[in-house]
């Protein structure tokens, strides 16, 4: 009791639906593989890839007086990496990410003129101070023990005075 002339009008049907299927397959690889490549990209210096990812993720610079938990602060900045004390700030964002191809702490404090942003990079020794500078924004690169740490704000902010406090908050781990 099958009705041929219905499943003989359901097979165009299905093969449209294979193909939709392998088409979005294909972009979908296609975009990945792009994405893979653009994240490969070779800048000039340390600083230039700082301030290229600070461009990157803007949503990480939120004014807030929440601050995250202290799990998600150990998660980021674990005890085998190093030790932070609470006395940097305010941290109101912890997030791993990808710089000169290391997995490093990204983190926010508040600053007086908003949300500044703090790079844990223990394994990029410097041998003096950087400035840093961008688009309406300010920071230092400063060596801490056999890395560095990169702090950056608002202009105005007193990058300064939160590096000296960031500096003796964190103790790299040997």
């Amino acid at each position: 009791d099958i009705d041929v002339e219905n499943v003989v009008a359901l097979q165009p049907r299905r093969r449209n639906i294979t193909t939709w299927l392998a088409i979005a397959a294909t972009v979908v690889i296609a975009a990945t593989l792009g994405f893979r490549m653009m994240s490969d990209v070779q800048y000039e210096s340390l600083e230039a890839e700082i301030l290229a990812h600070l461009d990157h993720e803007p949503y990480s610079l939120v004014v807030t007086d929440k601050a995250i938990s202290d799990v998600r602060l150990s998660a980021v900045v674990p005890s085998d990496l190093s030790t932070m004390g609470h006395s940097a700030g305010l941290v109101t964002y912890a997030q791993t990410c990808d710089i000169n191809g290391k997995a490093v702490p990204h983190l926010v404090i508040q600053g007086e003129r908003g949300p500044v942003t703090i790079l844990l990079l223990p394994d990029e020794k410097i041998d003096a101070a950087v400035d840093l500078s961008g688009n309406h924004i300010d920071g230092v690169l400063l060596p801490v023990g056999r890395g560095s740490i990169a702090i950056i704000g608002e202009r105005g902010e007193r990058i300064d005075a939160i590096g000296n406090t960031v500096r003796n908050s964190v103790m790299w781990d040997t």
